[in-house]
């Protein structure tokens, strides 16, 4: 058995409340390792992306106030 000597990486959702390049919307931005990816989901609601969220049995985690504004919240 080969064991892998890589770190593994966090991956984690954050949502954001209508960013610039979805205006019209709520956002969750997929991250892998502290870096965000091409993946996202929008939807008109924040409860919509919240129980998304819950439904891959994610954990929700409270923006630190050291977030960027428009930063919601964080799920892992």
């Amino acid at each position: 058995m080969r064991v892998s000597r890589e770190p593994a990486q966090v991956t984690m959702w954050v949502i954001y409340d209508h960013p610039r390049d979805y205006p019209r919307e709520f956002v969750a931005r997929k991250w892998i390792g502290g870096s965000p990816t091409a993946e996202v989901v929008c939807a008109h609601s924040l409860g919509a992306l919240r129980e998304m969220m819950r439904s891959k049995s994610l954990v929700r985690l409270e923006r630190h106030k050291t977030d960027d504004p428009i930063i919601v919240e964080s799920w892992l």
